[in-house]
């Protein structure tokens, strides 16, 4: 197996201009078989809300699903860094609310780091996490956590005063004590100029390819979203449209008593055995 991806270890990579490969993963298989595949780091996000949960958006996640589902997550996990994202109102209230609840990722959900969406406004509050040994990646950009705020899932930074506010708290972070920074959906010459001025690593979402790395939804490159896709996602498989017509078979093969057969799918017994029966019934 390849040595543990680490936090330095990123840090290394963007030193070498090596780019590094995320996903998000919310169940074991998914997660067991995206570690076998060299992703570096690995994102329990609080999009399971709408991407598995069922939920419209992602805030109402709780902090018990969140846990519930890196613990999973961590099963699969050997090698890459894994994350795990703060759900909604889990580290707004208070510094002490944001401290228990980024612990229990780690100490309950084996997570290696913790993610938190937000700038200036919450500088303090990660550089108390970082200070507690609670490692912390940031999110600048389009905060999926505020898209009512923004009316809705909208490009961020394509002015100059809100690109100069995206720059300006990028580096607030970082001085903050982030060991990464997800720049999501903003315009891709302000992500090379954040990628440019930052020593740590970016991950890019509809960031352009100049982040020092990319991140997509699992569901999104299976093919597994049943909404519509964003437009910066790639769709590497048509997972949604194979499971359907599997299960249709498989209905099918049911009702037509075409599925089990004697010959393949079951299970013979001593006929002598089977006899008895019949005569003691």
């Amino acid at each position: 197996m390849d040595e543990r991806v680490t936090i330095p270890g990123l840090l290394k990579l963007k030193e070498k201009g090596e780019k590094i490969a995320c996903l998000t993963a919310y169940d074991w298989p998914t997660a067991l078989l995206l570690d076998r595949a060299g992703i570096d780091l690995i994102l329990v996000g609080d999009s399971v809300g709408n991407n598995i949960l069922g939920y419209p958006s992602t805030i109402p996640v709780t902090m018990d699903e969140m846990i519930h589902h890196t613990k999973a997550v961590r099963r699969g996990v050997k090698r890459a860094l894994l994350v795990g994202d703060m759900p909604f109102m889990s580290y707004q209230a208070s510094a002490e609310e944001a401290i228990r609840n980024a612990g229990r990722f780690i100490k309950e959900g084996g997570a290696d780091a913790v993610k938190l969406e937000g700038g200036e406004e919450i500088a303090e509050l990660i550089h108390t996490l970082v200070r507690r040994g609670l490692p912390v990646m940031g999110h600048l950009g389009l905060l999926p956590q505020r898209t009512a705020q923004v009316g809705g899932y909208k490009v961020q930074g394509r002015d100059e005063a809100s690109a100069k506010k995206i720059l300006h708290e990028a580096k607030i972070l970082e001085e903050a004590g982030v060991f990464a920074l997800v720049l999501e959906m903003v315009p891709w010459p302000l992500a090379k100029l954040i990628s440019e001025t930052l020593q740590i690593p970016t991950i890019g979402i509809g960031a352009g390819p100049y982040c020092d790395g990319q991140i997509l939804v699992i569901t999104d490159v299976l093919g597994l979203s049943l909404g519509v896709s964003p437009k910066f996602a790639k769709r590497y498989l048509a997972l949604a449209e194979q499971i359907e017509q599997a299960a249709k078979a498989y209905c099918t093969d049911v009702k037509s008593l075409t599925f089990p057969t004697v010959e393949q799918h079951s299970f013979a017994m001593d006929e002598e055995v089977l006899k008895k029966l019949s005569s003691d019934g």
